[in-house]
């Protein structure tokens, strides 16, 4: 499944091989209309908490520690709902989750795309 699963700036061109384009930003992207984002979902319980979104402020040196908030936030019940439809979307298609964040290997994308991509037991 995880060929299957990829990520990248909603600000990029659409691909035909995108698949299911979804948005995993808590806040709209700057500067983007709606209608220029060519989105098939824009699932914000899926993104980051707030404060956890401030925490970390896209710093690098964060990462490691930000990948482990976030991905115990997947299965608390803010949360929970969201990332299972992301799981069930990924299942079915090719799936590309959209972040504005300009460093995407460093951001919420990177992290649910690698969760995703894992097998469940």
């Amino acid at each position: 499944m995880a060929a299957r699963i990829g990520y990248r700036r909603v600000y990029e061109e659409t691909s035909a091989q995108d698949g299911q384009r979804v948005l995993v930003d808590r806040i709209w992207p700057r500067g983007m209309r709606k209608e220029d984002a060519h989105l098939d979902e824009w699932l914000r319980d899926v993104a980051p908490s707030t404060d956890l979104r401030k925490w970390y402020g896209h710093e690098p040196s964060r990462f490691a520690e930000f990948r482990r908030r976030y991905l115990a936030e997947l299965t608390d019940s803010a949360h929970r709902e969201a990332a299972g439809h992301l799981r069930e979307l990924a299942a079915h298609d090719r799936l590309t989750l959209l972040t504005a964040s300009k460093d995407v290997d460093h951001s919420q994308a990177a992290v649910l795309a690698e969760w995703l991509g894992r097998k469940r037991s």
